[in-house]
C-alpha cells in the first residue's frame, strides 16, 4: 500500500487538511473504527486473510493501541500514504509485511502478501501472472545475497530500483478515490 502514489493527482497539504476536516465530519465521535476503516479502503471481501490483512494495516496506524484511529493517528496515516517520502512508505510496507517482527521477508510471507494483493486487484484488473511466478521474479530481483530471505535493506533498494517490483508489493486500494468523493458530499 502506498509504495507509490496511489492516486491519480498529487495531494497538496490544503487537501490533505481537508480530509481531516471531512474525518471530523464522517466520525463525529472523534475516532475511526477497524469496520469504518475497511469501508473506507474499499475492502469489500470477506476474506480471512484480507482481513487479517487490513486489520494490520489499521494496526500499524493506532500507535496508542487503543483500537481506533484519532484525529491525530489519522493525520499522520494520510500523510504518509498520500505525501510521504518512497523509503518512509517502503519503511511501513515492510513493517506490515513482516508480521512476526525478525526483520525477514521468507517466500511465504511474500508469497502470502502477493495472493491477499491480488484477491484485490483481481476485482479491478487483469494479472497475467501467477502469485508463485510474481514472488520467483520478486526474490530474482530483491534477495541481493541470495539466502532466501529478503531484509528491510535489500526491500528498499529493490523496490527503489525496479518500478515493477514497486507495483507487484503495492496495494492499489485508492484511498484518494474516497476521500475526493467526500470531499464534494455538502
Amino acid at each position: 500500500m502506498g509504495q507509490e502514489e496511489s492516486h491519480d493527482v498529487e495531494m497538496d497539504l490544503a487537501e490533505v487538511q481537508e480530509m481531516c476536516i471531512i474525518f471530523m465530519k464522517e466520525c463525529p465521535s472523534g475516532v475511526l473504527h477497524l469496520h469504518e476503516f475497511k469501508r473506507i479502503f474499499g475492502v469489500l471481501s470477506s476474506s480471512e486473510e484480507e482481513s487479517m490483512y487490513f486489520e494490520t494495516i489499521f494496526h500499524s496506524f493506532n500507535t496508542n493501541q487503543d483500537n481506533a484511529l484519532d484525529l491525530m493517528e489519522y493525520a499522520e496515516a494520510l500523510h504518509l500514504v498520500l505525501r510521504g517520502n518512497l523509503e518512509d512508505r517502503l519503511k511501513w510496507s515492510f513493517k506490515i509485511y513482516d508480521k512476526d517482527r525478525n526483520g525477514k521477508l521468507d517466500r511465504h510471507k511474500v508469497e502470502q502478501i502477493i495472493r491477499i494483493i491480488y484477491s484485490i486487484k483481481l476485482q479491478r484488473e487483469e494479472i497475467k501472472m501467477t502469485p508463485n511466478e510474481v514472488c520467483d521474479r520478486i526474490f530474482e530481483l530483491v534477495d541481493l545475497n541470495h539466502n532466501g530471505r529478503i531484509s528491510l535493506e535489500e526491500f528498499i533498494e529493490g523496490s527503489q530500483k525496479d518500478p515493477w517490483v514497486t507495483d507487484q508489493l503495492k496495494l492499489d486500494i485508492t484511498p484518494c478515490g474516497w476521500f475526493l468523493n467526500s470531499k464534494t458530499k455538502p
